[in-house]
């Protein structure tokens, strides 16, 4: 692991209390936008997950299968046994 990764963790981690306080903060002064955005973010989210798997089958494109080649039945196969 090089140290820019250990960086970023860092910084995420440093992001998460951040955030995580703000929350907090939020919820005790009772306030309707510290449960209001959190659930809006999620619900967009969630939303913008499905838009992009409807999407992608959507658009995807499948080439057919080739027809199986079958060989007639009454041709002798090439086991001498």
């Amino acid at each position: 692991m090089t140290d820019d990764s250990r960086a970023q963790g860092g910084i995420i981690c440093v992001v998460v209390v951040v955030l995580g306080a703000l929350f907090a903060v939020g919820l005790l002064r009772e306030s309707y936008w510290a449960l209001a955005l959190p659930v809006a973010i999620l619900t967009f989210f969630v939303l913008s997950l499905a838009f992009w798997v409807g999407w992608t089958i959507a658009t995807i494109r499948v080439e057919p299968e080739a027809d199986p080649v079958e060989e007639p039945a009454d041709t002798p196969s090439s086991d001498p046994a």
